[in-house]
């Protein structure tokens, strides 16, 4: 007789199904996530060539602006140094200094203590006028018939109570004011050591000092009044004067010891008298021009060797570069290259191969030293105009890059456009995310459910089979 055995199906594993059929199902949103990490590559790539663009951009108006400079060198650099602009014209001058510009010191009588009142607290008011002091004689810091002219800038006044009437207090009155003085206290050692010393902050013989004092404490007007043409309770320690110099031989006086305009677009300050000429040398600043010219090669160089390694085509993907076929990239790529091969107008020169920068044949440029040397020291003019002039390369580059650069141009726009692309995509996903959600509920209930059919099916056929074999075995 036939044996009759139990058989059972075996139930899913409904979540590493439901796993597999979703992963199934999510290849669009894989394949938008793709296009999406390209978009952004290219907007990282875009935003490395900015940069280098900046850097270029940079380099160019310093190579520009280094062919206006100059240097100013003293030979005698104790006695003065200097400093000059592009308006210097190169050349040697003669400098000889006689004077140095001072500034006029004035020193009251000492007392006990610098911090005990002076006087009887009665409100004063201290004038400050400043001005030229003229003719008379100076005996011990004290003048005889000299006279004061008010050089016109107005006056100044403080007033001393019973709040600030000390050595400490007036000191601090004063250099609190700003009216062109500055107080300090000296102790001389003696007796009476606190002196209260006046300096006049601006130099020049039309900056020397007249104090008056009006109000009740005469105190105070016997220990600061001061008019060199009068009443002098104040000792001159210095006296108020010019900076006499020539230069090529001619005078020129100067109320501070920073010459400006004596020698056009140099700035010269004077630090001692000389006992004969020192010369000065105006010269043009070929090391610094040179230094930016090679910081423009490097930065060109910098910019079109990513340009080229980000423009390659590859045979596949991860071979080719992040913006091969991009049209923005390769507008950029022919706009510079017309710059280089647009030649420049106004002078002799008109190509950069003129002065030793040349391109290789990997596109680079490179710089012959010698030649841009000798083309600097025997064609100067046209060098600067080469570089700087309207149509000089410097210049083109520098509005190349502005405009590339700015709100609206190029590279924001091209930015712009595929933050559009990832914005959309991102979009898209939105969608079929939920859409995935509710069709992985779908998976898992639908196996969910053929597991308990499965289930029952199997519970059902052990029934039959243990029914069958109570019946066999009730027939023998």
């Amino acid at each position: 007789m036939a044996s009759i055995s139990a058989s059972t199906t075996t139930a899913f594993d409904v979540p590493a199904l439901v796993s597999q059929l979703m992963a199934v199902e999510r290849k669009p949103i894989d394949d938008l996530n793709t296009r999406i990490s390209s978009y952004q590559t290219k907007i990282s790539s875009f935003g490395t060539l900015s940069s280098l663009i900046s850097t270029l951009q940079s380099a160019a108006g310093t190579l520009s602006a280094s062919l206006s400079k100059t240097t100013a060198t003293p030979s005698n650099a104790q006695a003065l140094s200097s400093a000059s602009d592009s308006t210097a014209v190169p050349g040697t001058y003669s400098v000889n200094i006689s004077q140095l510009a001072q500034a006029q010191n004035l020193v009251a009588a000492g007392q006990a203590s610098a911090s005990a009142a002076i006087g009887n607290g009665t409100p004063t008011t201290l004038t400050f006028d400043f001005g030229t002091i003229s003719g008379g004689t100076l005996n011990n810091g004290v003048y005889s018939g000299a006279t004061f002219t008010s050089n016109g800038n107005g006056t100044a006044s403080i007033v001393i109570d019973s709040t600030n009437n000390t050595l400490e207090g007036i000191r601090d009155a004063i250099n609190n004011a700003g009216i062109g003085v500055t107080a300090t206290l000296v102790n001389d050692g003696s007796g009476t050591p606190w002196r209260l010393a006046l300096t006049a902050t601006e130099s020049g013989a039309a900056n020397s000092l007249k104090i008056t004092t009006s109000g009740g404490d005469g105190t105070l007007d016997s220990l600061l009044a001061y008019d060199p043409a009068g009443t002098q309770n104040m000792n001159q320690t210095q006296a108020a004067q010019n900076a006499s110099l020539t230069v090529n031989g001619i005078a020129i006086t100067s109320t501070s010891n920073t010459v400006s305009g004596a020698i056009q677009g140099v700035t010269l300050t004077l630090q001692d008298t000389t006992a004969s000429p020192a010369s000065l040398t105006v010269a043009r600043d070929a090391t610094a021009i040179k230094a930016a010219a090679s910081a423009f090669v490097e930065a060109y160089n910098a910019l079109a060797t990513q340009m080229k390694s980000r423009s390659v085509y590859g045979s596949d993907a991860a071979a080719a570069g992040a913006l091969a076929g991009d049209g923005t990239l390769r507008l950029m790529q022919d706009q510079l290259r017309s710059l280089f091969n647009t030649p420049a107008t106004g002078g002799v020169m008109t190509s950069l191969a003129e002065v030793g920068i040349a391109f290789q044949k990997d596109g680079t440029l490179k710089l012959d030293s010698a030649q841009f040397d000798s083309a600097l020291a025997g064609n100067f003019a046209d060098v600067k105009n080469l570089f700087a002039s309207p149509s000089g390369f410097a210049t083109r580059i520098v509005d190349w890059a502005r405009t590339t650069l700015q709100p609206g141009g190029l590279i924001e726009t091209r930015t712009q456009s595929l933050n559009r692309y990832i914005q959309q995509y991102n979009d898209q996903i939105d969608r079929l995310e939920k859409q995935m959600t509710a069709l992985e509920k779908k998976y898992t209930a639908e196996y969910t459910n053929l597991n308990l059919l499965l289930s029952r099916m199997n519970t059902t056929s052990t029934f039959l089979t243990q029914q069958l074999l109570t019946q066999q075995s009730n027939n023998k």
